[in-house]
């Protein structure tokens, strides 16, 4: 990778501008592609206990040549393990199918309000990192009022929130609410999946000006936001592709072009977190 590729956490680490997607790569299929990753310049890699391929990963890990020192390994807390000791119980599981000693950034999947018990999980994350064996804690699938109680019973914002954001549903509230308090928004489906927002006009009109593909006008206008975009192929020149978007930049016209593209109810799969949930 070249050009800005870090973003600085609040916690004084530091994250890629681009990770590598892992869902719903397993096994041999999941492994060959984390190691393709990292071949072709990933820093930066996503699983979750969910995507049930944290085995996976470990492998490309033990088997990558590249140094574990210059990965960012991010997985994430389900919603069945909410809980302080359950918790701990659940990171113990996933840095041994990980194969690692400390995680570099754990996160809470989901809010899953109607069992409240995100609050304990967070405490029991703040205590993992207090304790070194995680670099940086954050969320997933979370709302502003989510993240205000989290701040107001433990004094604690998370890192990173990752979440739904693409050209069909930006999120600029909520984009605009981590920039405001240092929390750094990750982007899962970047590319809106078979929506394919990329296929819109203003879009394929943008990329041609700047002689990109229309995929690539999608993952600039996620950095031109400050926004970290985790794409996923398995493809190693899409993967490649996906990684090249250091070359060029958006106007701020076109930026607000692509954002313009928003749709009353732009979620894939109407995954609201005040009332979705996952365990």
């Amino acid at each position: 990778m070249t050009g800005n590729t870090m973003r600085q956490l609040r916690d004084e680490t530091s994250l890629p501008a681009i990770g590598f997607g892992t869902y719903p790569l397993r096994g041999n299929e999941g492994t060959d592609a984390v190691l393709s990753a990292l071949d072709a310049g990933y820093r930066l890699l996503d699983t979750a206990v969910n995507y049930k391929n944290e085995d996976a990963v470990g492998r490309a890990l033990a088997e990558t040549h590249v140094h574990r020192s210059d990965i960012t390994v991010t997985t994430k807390l389900p919603g069945r393990h909410h809980g302080y000791d359950a918790t701990l119980e659940s990171f113990e599981s996933s840095r041994r199918l990980l194969g690692v000693d400390v995680i570099d950034l754990y996160l809470i999947h989901w809010p899953n309000p109607s069992v409240d018990k995100y609050v304990d999980s967070w405490k029991a994350m703040i205590d993992l990192q207090k304790d070194g064996l995680v670099r940086s804690i954050g969320v997933s699938n979370f709302t502003i009022d989510f993240l205000t109680r989290l701040a107001a019973e433990t004094g604690v914002l998370p890192a990173v929130n990752q979440v739904e954001l693409h050209p069909y549903f930006p999120q600029e509230s909520l984009v605009d609410f981590h920039a405001k308090h240092d929390i750094v928004t990750e982007a899962w489906s970047p590319l809106g999946k078979a929506a394919a927002p990329y296929n819109e006009k203003v879009i394929v009109d943008i990329a041609a000006q700047h002689g990109v593909t229309p995929v690539q006008a999608v993952l600039r206008w996620h950095l031109e936001r400050g926004v970290v975009p985790i794409p996923k192929s398995a493809d190693p020149d899409r993967q490649r592709q996906n990684l090249d978007v250091f070359g060029f930049s958006l106007s701020a016209d076109e930026v607000e072009a692509i954002s313009a593209l928003a749709t009353l109810d732009g979620r894939l799969f109407g995954g609201d977190p005040t009332v979705h949930e996952e365990m």
